[in-house]
């Protein structure tokens, strides 16, 4: 069996902010996947919502971003998934909206939820979908992010802009381009196309 864990924060709240792209990534796969009837199940033991597709298990930890991990590894052990076979898609503040990298293990770059998920793991060699959400216009680089009226945590939380709308649609699409790759063959495939 396979994990694909999507980062967000559960509540209707946070259902459109740039945090929750995880989320938005996998009910898009989900989607295509299944059609229209899709019915999460809220898992209290694993702390999460699961959806099962065939032999892979989509997860939203129902645990708040930063503490993404519990969930995560209440599943890995439960299941017995080894950590190459666990997929976490979260958003990025690094990469321009719009831009999706594909990588297996490094640090968390100062994302709580992937953070997080080392620490429960105790380790980091899982693989990542990693969808940009860095502004096209106004920051020239946030990787850069010293900028006094910049705020990373209130940006995360904040729902895209309506002039973003047509980027988030294809950053949707190529993330579960990304997605469909990991799955139907490997790591390498996938970097080689997305990065």
């Amino acid at each position: 069996m396979k994990l694909v864990v999507g980062l967000g924060n559960p509540g209707e709240k946070y259902y459109r902010t740039r945090h929750n792209l995880g989320f938005a990534i996998l009910d898009e796969y989900a989607r295509k996947v299944l059609g229209s009837e899709i019915f999460w199940t809220r898992e209290d033991k694993f702390k999460a919502e699961t959806l099962k597709v065939g032999e892979v298990l989509l997860v939203k930890p129902q645990t708040f971003m930063n503490n993404s991990g519990l969930s995560v590894s209440i599943l890995a052990n439960y299941f017995k998934v080894p950590l190459d076979e666990i997929i976490v898609i979260h958003d990025e503040l690094d990469l321009p909206l719009g831009k999706i990298k594909v990588r297996t293990g490094g640090s968390a770059a100062g994302h709580h939820g992937v953070e997080s998920i080392i620490a429960s793991l105790g380790d980091d060699k899982f693989v990542r979908i990693r969808a940009g959400i860095a502004p096209s216009s106004g920051l020239a680089k946030l990787g850069e992010h010293k900028v006094r009226s910049f705020n990373a945590e209130h940006f995360v939380l904040e729902t895209f802009l309506p002039s973003e709308s047509s980027k988030v649609k294809q950053l949707l699409k190529r993330g579960v381009e990304a997605l469909e790759l990991l799955l139907e063959s490997s790591v390498e495939e996938a970097q080689n196309q997305f990065n």
